[in-house]
């Protein structure tokens, strides 16, 4: 999946988030564990919480 690029008009390839696999917001070529927004904010919730 991809969407052009408002500046350019090339296309850019979202990395799919690694526990859902829905397109998240970092393009392919980021290295790392990549998470759609949804899935972000549960990890932050799961971090924040000391219990």
């Amino acid at each position: 999946m991809g969407e052009a690029d408002s500046g350019t008009g090339t296309v850019v390839a979202y990395a799919d988030c690694v526990h859902c696999s829905e397109p998240t917001e970092y393009p392919e070529s980021v290295r790392g564990a990549t998470l759609c927004p949804v899935c972000e904010w549960h990890e932050a919730q799961r971090a924040a919480c000391p219990g």
